[in-house]
């Protein structure tokens, strides 16, 4: 539980007065005090701050008329008459929106109240699964869309969901451009034509057979498409929250993409994000100004009905990682159950699998890129160009570096992988313990593996 004290305090207490006095006033109530509070200007006080540091507390202040606002139980005339509030300890604590457990204890010098934060009300039970449906429901639709104009009223409350999204210092950099041209829509599907043919190019001949029977866009196939696009600049200078990482302005415009896509799930409407072009080639069909980028091209339209599962799970593309393997503990790492662990058990009931070869050459760079079905690992520590033949593996030691190695083998099982040539391209400890994982994680995961 988490608990407020308030703190009331002549100048000059002591330091082992106050700690006494807080410490009786909280010996009976279960928790931990995260948060002082008081009256603003007695924050100075080094006994005050003291007891905050020891605590890991914060320490927080509330003016007088903050304070006289509160419904205190027992309010003093002395402290009005002193300080221009009836209270001082508990006012404070009532005015966090702690509830007041121990309104006053007091010694010569101090008085102490204790409150509890209380979590604010979740949704009943009925409420956090349709939540929940919504979100385990949603699906990035290619297929079985109507001919069917989207309601007018329903197609606002989907835009207004978007709208409502949070956003790096409320700049909202997001804007919805509503395609309904079909000339339009022409020009944006041939560019994303072009992509898929130079994509499927770029595949090893397995992998491009399974990747022939999927659909990757329904530009042509839906009554509209919604390019949504970010105005990084939005806001001027000064925008809360982004000068540290510009980066937050992007993700906003992705999180107003994520309301839509689940309020239109609610309203019965299909949503199919598009990636298979460029975006400047898109900005300028569109007519965009150079200062917008695009961040998302939706293709939206109701729907003959939603999938059960994606359709590259369904597909046999790829699979879900388990949230296992996702969560991690104070420390990169340090998750529920050793990776390699978890390895080792799974491969003791690991199904063969079949799909796609991968020649994994550990420790070499992009000259060892010739062939489409290489991927290199690079474990030096200067982050290499950008490749997405090149994985970029930094491992501080040899045991890091082995549950990189698991977690990439299984997640290249979970894209299709079925057989690991493994290559040792580096001849350090480093590069043997990652090998090592893979050669773990290709058991676990049933694949093939010849090689090093």
């Amino acid at each position: 539980m988490s608990l407020v004290v308030g703190v009331g305090l002549r100048s000059g207490t002591p330091y082992a007065e106050l700690a006494a006095a807080v410490a009786s006033a909280v010996q009976d109530v279960p928790g931990h005090i995260r948060l002082l509070v008081t009256l603003t200007g007695r924050e100075s006080e080094p006994a005050l701050r003291q007891l905050a540091d020891h605590l890991h507390a914060q320490l927080r202040t509330f003016t007088a008329a903050e304070l006289s606002a509160q419904p205190a139980p027992t309010p003093s005339a002395q402290v009005a008459h002193l300080k221009h509030t009836p209270s001082v300890a508990e006012a404070a604590v009532l005015a966090t929106g702690a509830e007041l457990l121990l309104p006053k204890h007091k010694t010569p010098n101090t008085t102490v109240a204790v409150g509890r934060r209380v979590p604010a009300n979740g949704y009943e039970v009925q409420d956090r699964e349709v939540v929940q449906r919504v979100i385990a429901q949603r699906r990035d639709v290619r297929r079985g869309f109507l001919d069917v104009p989207i309601d007018d009223d329903a197609l606002m409350r989907v835009l207004e969901a978007a709208h409502r999204a949070p956003s790096v210092g409320l700049s909202q950099p997001w804007d919805f451009l509503l395609i309904r041209d079909i000339a339009t829509r022409r020009k944006v599907h041939e560019l994303a034509s072009r992509q898929r043919d130079a994509f499927a190019r770029s595949l090893p001949e397995q992998r491009r057979q399974k990747f022939d029977g999927l659909k990757i866009e329904a530009i042509l196939d839906t009554p509209l498409n919604i390019a949504v696009t970010c105005d990084p600049g939005r806001g001027g200078r000064h925008v809360l929250g982004r000068h540290a990482d510009p980066r937050t302005t992007w993700f906003s415009a992705a999180i107003a993409i994520q309301n839509l896509w689940l309020a239109a799930r609610a309203e019965g409407i299909g949503v199919g994000w598009v990636s298979f072009f460029g975006p400047d080639e898109v900005a300028q069909v569109l007519g965009l100004p150079p200062h917008v980028e695009l961040v998302g091209y939706l293709c939206v339209g109701y729907v003959d009905q939603f999938a059960p599962a994606p359709e590259l799970i369904r597909s046999g593309w790829a699979e879900r990682r388990p949230l296992s393997w996702a969560v991690h503990y104070d420390e990169w790492g340090h998750r529920d159950t050793s990776i390699v662990d978890d390895a080792e058990h799974a491969a003791q009931n690991a199904v063969r699998a079949t799909g796609q070869r991968i020649h994994v050459i550990v420790g070499g760079d992009t000259t060892d890129l010739r062939q489409q079905e290489s991927l290199v690992i690079d474990l030096g520590t200067t982050r290499p160009d950008h490749d997405f033949g090149v994985l970029w593996r930094p491992a501080r030691t040899p045991a890091e570096a082995e549950e990189y190695g698991v977690e990439i083998a299984r997640d290249l099982a979970l894209q299709g992988a079925g057989h690991l040539h493994i290559q040792l391209a580096a001849d350090d400890p480093k590069a043997k313990a990652l090998a090592e994982g893979l050669r773990a994680g290709a058991s676990a995961s049933g694949l093939r593996q010849s090689g090093a």
